[in-house]
């Protein structure tokens, strides 16, 4: 059986542009329209409102001058107004080829915005259409308020409705312009419409205000709808307009009788350009593009995905140009690690793996973040440890360091059983530890070994604030050697180093 198709209209770069604080220079509304049109393949973008300002025109002038030369100039769209011809006049001058014209959809709007009676306002709209058509110009019909006004005012729609199909236009557009409609409430108004004028093309345009945008679109996608208006990441005013990237893996995964032409693969590579460029950062567990939603915490779901993938549904991440992850923290099992392992190359035997997982789990109980890229350190400083018997343990330490005073350190070290207390002072915090320290091994007629090189680092590629290595090089007569140290706090992580130098020895 042969698809319904459904065209897709995305509107970030107007009424996305509409987000609070949202600009986009020329330059990057025209590349964002050439890979919305070339790489996502949408059917239509809304590149701009008309009459806003000179660098608007300048945009949409560069937008079309692309569009004409690519063979793709109707499929840019520009909002324009009853304004008597002015916006058309701005049109022609920008090379625009097709218009949706803002009109009001309510009693309520057209009442008391405008103060003209329906007779008024459709004269009006008559003038603009054809003074479109006469200057090749494309007319789309918004119903602005089209919710409220078939809640409160039915017949004024309808009425409106039965002149706008004696007009020269392409689409009627409705949108849930605040955002009010429930699904029932969507599949009632616009089924309504589709049954009473069979022969009008219509597009729903979505609002979030109550986190049912989606919803609403699946619904308008049931009954019949013609076409969808969609934003990149959902932005647009307030709350923001139905996001593209949830739209399209709902209907391809709930719509099978529908087909979008928009290409999956490619969604996050735009969404994230479109975050670089608003400056309006995707949240972490936004359906399908946020950084969150394709990397597993509990260990157990990891455990699961290595039995017959037990935790994936159809989302599944490579539709998107994704990989999905396995996090590193608190609620990490023995599963989480090894797939972050396998992904280095790496394996463990069993009681090794245990222990790299309690050290991620207390990293995780301090509220560090661990990446993939600190596991090598991770298994090397814990199995380090296990390579000697520990018989100096440095038991507690508090370390000062206050304005126009040097830095002390008071310590608790335990050697073969018998706990020595010291403090000092010094140029740093850790050289006020290793002064108290050679004090207290003075006490045992013991020596220290010289340290001749200290360097600092954290994991190569990690962008975490979980680890820092610190690594210390140690010079006693008969050799040179180095130990390490791991610890989100490089002091901590030198004391760390220093501690395994002393079993050592």
């Amino acid at each position: 059986m042969e698809k319904r198709k459904i065209e897709i209209m995305d509107t970030t770069l107007r009424d996305g542009e509409q987000t609070s604080g949202v600009s986009f220079s020329i330059s990057e509304k025209l590349t964002i329209s050439q890979l919305l049109i070339e790489e996502l393949l949408v059917d239509r973008v809304e590149v701009a409102s008309a009459r806003v300002s000179d660098g608007e025109f300048q945009a949409v002038k560069a937008i079309t001058n692309w569009a004409e030369a690519n063979g793709h100039i109707n499929r840019i769209e520009v909002l324009s107004f009853v304004d008597n011809g002015v916006s058309i006049d701005w049109m022609i001058n920008a090379g625009v080829k097709v218009q949706n014209l803002l009109t009001k959809g309510s009693l309520n709007h057209l009442t008391y915005q405008l103060k003209k009676t329906p007779e008024q306002h459709f004269a009006e709209i008559k003038h603009v259409i054809n003074l479109a058509a006469a200057n090749g110009i494309a007319t789309n019909v918004y119903l602005e308020d089209w919710s409220n006004g078939m809640r409160n005012s039915p017949e004024y729609v309808i009425q409106f409705l039965d002149f706008l199909v004696t007009q020269k236009i392409e689409r009627i557009l409705l949108p849930d312009t605040l955002g009010i409609l429930t699904p029932a409430e969507t599949t009632q108004f616009i089924s309504g419409l589709l049954k009473k004028y069979p022969t009008i093309h219509f597009d729903f345009h979505a609002h979030n205000d109550y986190d049912l945008g989606t919803a609403n679109v699946l619904e308008a996608v049931k009954v019949g709808i013609h076409g969808l208006h969609l934003t990149v990441n959902g932005m647009g005013e307030r709350a923001g307009n139905a996001a593209l990237a949830s739209v399209i893996a709902v209907i391809k995964d709930f719509a099978p009788e529908v087909d979008v032409s928009v290409n999956e693969s490619s969604i996050y590579k735009v969404s994230k350009l479109v975050e670089t460029f608003s400056g309006v950062r995707i949240p972490t567990n936004k359906p399908v593009v946020g950084d969150n939603v394709f990397t597993q915490t509990a260990g157990i779901h990891a455990d699961g995905d290595n039995k017959n993938n037990l935790y994936f549904n159809d989302l599944l991440p490579e539709r998107f140009g994704r990989k999905r992850q396995y996090a590193l923290g608190k609620t990490s099992g023995k599963a989480n690690i090894e797939k972050n392992l396998l992904e280095l190359g790496l394996r463990l035997n069993d009681e090794d793996l245990k222990k790299v997982t309690q050290r991620v789990i207390e990293l995780g109980d301090r509220k560090e973040t661990v990446t993939k890229e600190d596991l090598p350190y991770i298994i090397s400083d814990v199995l380090d440890s296990s390579l000697y018997e520990e018989k100096v343990k440095v038991d507690s330490y508090v370390l000062t360091n206050s304005m126009g005073l040097r830095p002390s350190a008071t310590i608790a070290v335990t050697i073969e059983g018998e706990q020595f207390e010291e403090n000092a002072q010094g140029d740093g915090q850790y050289d006020a530890f290793m002064i108290a320290l050679t004090k207290v091994y003075g006490k045992k007629q013991l020596s220290l070994p010289k340290l001749i090189d200290y360097a600092v680092r954290i994991a190569p590629g990690s962008n975490s604030d979980a680890l820092c290595e610190t690594i210390i090089t140690w010079e006693i007569p008969t050799k040179i050697f180095i130990t390490r140290g791991l610890d989100s706090d490089q002091t901590v992580s030198a004391i760390k180093a220093t501690q395994k130098m002393l079993n050592i020895i």
